[in-house]
């Protein structure tokens, strides 16, 4: 990781690091999270330098809780940054609709981190329409230098405008390197700042509201000013072509890389729009070709900005087919607009061989407990009509064979509220899987309405001591220990048992046999049952030096090559060999004794060292 905190200079950084490099640079002095590709590393990294830096850095059960803690600061007049992948807005949107009608006293950013190609997420929504349903200035950074700077434009936007910005990023942003210069750090914002009370403004009832929402329409009256003359909107290329490209985001270099003999009209202050100077850019043009990834946010706008002013020229984009409106571009996505201008040849790769490759499938770890949570799940459930509904985490990769553990995935914390429904509208019985940083972060309510509603449903805990999918973060069930701030684990069977559930058991993953007795207890309990199924994840325990076994060894007089071990786990480490032996790779093996736990010939011993 390049030294974020050094003065002056420039560095090859990550799109994050640049993110991180401009909240040090611009003052910030709050910023809290729940953890989420692609948004993530600029979480991992302030946990490192938070102190350092001089800002408060949290992870939060949540994005609502992460949002409504910048909040906080934000109204106090502290610079505060609250960020997550673009789902997590969602979990954040209802106090965002009500902070854009109170406003902010110290700059606040709000950043959403999309993700053309759903390269790591269930979706791949357009967060942009976020800003024009709160009313809420939007800005878009296209490479990681501009995203360091536009940081720092941000907060000017923001406490020029009393309003939270939406920071709106996507993966090819945040996870691209480019060089980044490094401006001079601000000193003078206040770490600590003062709340005063004004009701009328932060406390929205009813007939504050109204108020409130007039005072939030004058604002986005001034931001649309500040978008017409802002510097982050602006023309580039030949400047006298008639041929006019508006663009935005990861668009931009697209364009800027490939394409020659247009005027481009480069948008980085994306709501409010700047009306006049668009209209103004595309008057003279035979022309107008709109670039930007997902939704046709930007080519809408145009059609109506032209329709405002009376303007009629050709709009080339996403709704009349040319560009395609799934996924995100591609040096090929320009080959698209060649018959409009002019674009360039991109080399083709190098090393490129004419093979077929086969599909690699992400998989679970080598020792993740999960593996033997599912398989211990797959036997006591076996004859009995079971549907899963799963979560968002590195458990979802249940879905695939052998486990088959994933029938319904809709959000997080979403598995128990879907297993409730199932269980009242199907005769199956449903099984909920979700993760330990899963069940802080929303999957305490539907296990509250479980148990209201008498729902006939088992909920298992998969408590592997860390948020992992997303890079080994803390959460609740780990306690924290950076920033100067300890606190102890919170512990999940104490919550359950205090919503009154009565039947709650912990299990070791990695004791296949144990588990799977429990859990077909567990399946035939009439009402709510919760297994919590504790195992390390391999990831993180390899990062903390924890103790580990030595690999497994297969005592072939004792293998009958019946491969119950790689049908039930399915562990990388297991390799099937012609003759139908089983050998394992100790390059692989972290020693966790599934396959131990399930062979029927106690044929796997740990290796001696």
């Amino acid at each position: 990781m390049a030294d974020l905190l050094k003065d002056g200079g420039r560095a090859l950084l990550l799109g994050n690091e640049a993110i991180t490099r401009g909240l040090i640079e611009s003052g910030v002095r709050f910023a809290s999270t729940y953890p989420g590709t692609p948004s993530s590393e600029v979480g991992n990294i302030l946990e490192r330098i938070s102190s350092d830096a001089g800002l408060y850095f949290e992870f939060s059960v949540n994005e609502k809780v992460a949002l409504e803690t910048a909040a906080a600061a934000a109204v106090s007049g502290v610079r505060s940054f609250v960020f997550m992948k673009h789902v997590g807005l969602n979990a954040s949107a209802d106090p965002l609709m009500t902070l854009a009608y109170s406003g902010v006293r110290g700059g606040m950013l709000i950043m959403s981190a999309d993700d053309p190609s759903a390269h790591s997420s269930q979706n791949e929504q357009d967060n942009r329409y976020y800003a024009p349903l709160a009313l809420m200035p939007m800005i878009e950074p296209s490479t990681p230098a501009e995203a360091k700077d536009m940081v720092a434009a941000g907060y000017e936007i923001s406490e020029r405008l009393s309003m939270p910005v939406l920071f709106r990023t996507t993966t090819r942003v945040n996870h691209a390197r480019g060089i980044v210069e490094y401006s001079e750090t601000r000193l003078d914002t206040p770490m600590k700042g003062h709340f005063e009370k004004d009701d009328r403004r932060f406390v929205c009832i009813p007939a504050n509201a109204r108020i409130n929402r007039l005072t939030l329409l004058e604002r986005n009256a001034q931001a649309m000013e500040l978008s017409e003359t802002s510097p982050l909107n602006f023309i580039t290329g030949d400047e006298d072509s008639d041929v006019g490209i508006i663009t935005s985001g990861v668009g931009y270099t697209y364009v800027k890389e490939f394409i020659s003999g247009a005027a481009v009209l480069k948008l980085g202050f994306t709501y409010p729009l700047p009306e006049k100077k668009i209209a103004d850019f595309i008057k003279n043009k035979k022309r107008v070709i709109v670039v930007e990834e997902l939704e046709p946010y930007l080519e809408d706008s145009v059609y109506a900005i032209m329709g405002k002013n009376g303007i009629s020229v050709p709009v080339i984009g996403k709704r009349d087919g040319t560009l395609p409106r799934q996924w995100e571009f591609s040096p090929e996505t320009m080959t698209k607009l060649s018959k409009y201008v002019d674009v360039s040849a991109f080399p083709e790769p190098l090393g490129k061989v004419d093979v077929e490759l086969p599909a690699r499938p992400p998989t679970l770890c080598v020792g993740c407990p999960h593996r033997g949570t599912f398989a211990a799940m797959k036997k006591a459930a076996a004859g009995k009509n079971v549907v899963y509904a799963s979560d968002i985490g590195c458990y979802t990769l249940g879905a695939q064979p052998p486990f088959r553990m994933a029938d319904f995935v809709l959000c997080m914390g979403g598995g128990v509220g879907v297993a409730g429904g199932f269980a009242e509208a199907t005769d199956q019985k449903a099984v909920a899987f979700l993760g330990d940083s899963t069940f802080f972060h929303s999957g305490i309510p539907p296990l509250i309405s479980a148990k209201f509603n008498n729902h006939k449903l088992t909920m298992v805990i998969l408590d592997n001591r860390i948020t992992a999918m997303t890079g080994q973060q803390p959460n609740p069930g780990t306690g924290r220990d950076f920033g100067g701030v300890k606190t102890e684990s919170v512990s999940i069977e104490d919550i359950v048992r205090g919503i009154g559930i009565e039947f709650v058991e912990v299990v070791n993953a990695f004791d296949v046999k144990t588990t799977s007795r429990v859990m077909k207890d567990a399946l035939e309990y009439d009402g709510v049952s919760v297994i919590i199924s504790k195992g390390p994840c391999q990831i993180d325990a390899k990062k903390r030096k924890m103790a580990t076994n030595g690999p497994i060894s297969v005592d072939k007089d004792r293998c009958i090559r019946c491969q119950t071990c790689v049908k039930t786990i399915a562990c990388p480490a297991l390799i099937k060999k012609e003759d139908g032996s089983i050998e394992t790779d100790p390059t692989q093996c972290v020693g966790c004794g599934m396959c131990a736990s399930v062979c029927p010939k106690d044929a796997m011993k740990e290796a001696v060292q």
